[in-house]
């Protein structure tokens, strides 16, 4: 069988900067034009009608093979995992896993010579005209990967009235190794772990929602964890499509089979790859559009794999020790204040109860 020749990306492509992390820069695709123009502006003025460049993307013919996708770039970072190490991974781990249309698809796409320099010129450029968050200033472009990612675009630039939901499902399940009488989850017990520890430093506390609410069997648990999901203001609409989701449910699945994590993830001096780890730590991004009767996109991303390597093994460890030996999980630490666990929850109503 004939394998699939490899995507190259055409010389001239235009691009503009849409959004960056600490291992990539996005960008999207506009009209090409006889001479490659990268927009170091951030992503709020793709809605500016003040340039060319930013104006719909429906007044122009853009490549079909371009529609629908965003371009990913590697950033150098020392983890220095090829692109074509992560789609290797990708395609071998997690595409099996999950349906297509739950996944933020990668495709790996060759880059023509010039791209990575005339894109990491205008990341220096962006950064002295204060275009660029400082927090990523001096974070560039690996100037040795010759390939990009093809990814499934789930902005909503080109869709009026819609809006786009995210939120990290985290461990849709108990830590395997939490004691027996928890009354925080693991993500409940580390955000509380962390928010003593900023308190100490004069720092804001982070809230956030409880992930056993997000597979709740109870409408009113999931409609609970919505008012700390940001992007959709009709809590009830957006409960509504959380509420029993087939890709939740398929992710917590995952997670359950999946279960060397904590005291029984990968020893300390590990460097191999961890799916467990990886599913654990994922985002979900929603694209609800304005029309209540059009469907719902739904998808996973963030998920290439993680890897025990640079010490973190030994910090996943470390951290489960301090949450156990801390009485993080128990709830029994002195700094520890009410819980918007679910488990916290069910103990109270159970005390209540008498049970």
């Amino acid at each position: 069988m004939t394998k699939p020749s490899l995507l190259e990306l055409p010389p001239g492509v235009q691009l503009v900067y849409l959004a960056e992390g600490g291992a990539n820069v996005i960008y999207r695709f506009v009209p090409s034009t006889s001479n490659l123009a990268v927009n170091n502006d951030i992503k709020h003025s793709l809605s500016s009608s003040s340039s060319t460049q930013n104006q719909n993307l429906n007044d122009y013919e853009i490549p079909a093979t371009f529609k629908g996708k965003l371009l990913r770039l590697r950033k150098e970072t020392a983890s220095d995992v090829s692109y074509k190490e992560i789609i290797h991974n990708f395609n071998a781990k997690i595409r099996p896993l999950f349906h297509p249309h739950e996944l933020i698809d990668q495709i790996l796409i060759r880059l023509p010579d010039n791209l990575l320099p005339q894109c990491n010129e205008q990341l220096r450029i962006s950064e002295r005209n204060g275009s660029r968050s400082t927090k990523r200033h001096g974070g560039y472009l690996c100037l040795s990967e010759s390939f990009g990612l093809f990814i499934t675009d789930m902005t909503i630039f080109n869709e009026p009235g819609a809006t786009l939901a995210e939120l990290k499902p985290k461990w849709l399940l108990q830590s395997p190794s939490a004691p027996v009488s928890s009354k925080r989850c693991r993500t409940c017990a580390l955000r509380e772990m962390k928010n003593d520890q900023s308190r100490r430093m004069g720092m804001k506390e982070q809230r956030s929602f409880c992930p056993l609410d997000l597979v709740s069997e109870r409408f009113e648990n999931v409609l609970r964890a919505t008012a700390f999901i940001k992007g959709c203001d009709d809590r009830a609409r957006l409960a509504r499509i959380l509420f029993r989701n087939s890709t939740l449910r398929n992710l917590q699945s995952r997670q359950k089979s999946c279960r060397e994590v904590g005291l029984l993830g990968p020893s300390s001096l590990s460097r191999e790859t961890s799916l467990d780890m990886t599913l654990r730590d994922c985002t979900m991004f929603i694209k609800i559009p304005r029309d209540e009767t059009s469907p719902v996109e739904i998808r996973l991303g963030d998920l290439d794999l993680k890897t025990g390597a640079g010490g973190k093994a030994q910090y996943w460890r470390d951290l489960e020790h301090q949450l156990i030996d801390g009485g993080w999980y128990t709830g029994s630490n002195k700094c520890q204040e009410p819980s918007e666990c679910a488990l916290a929850r069910s103990r109270e109503i159970g005390s209540k109860n008498g049970c």
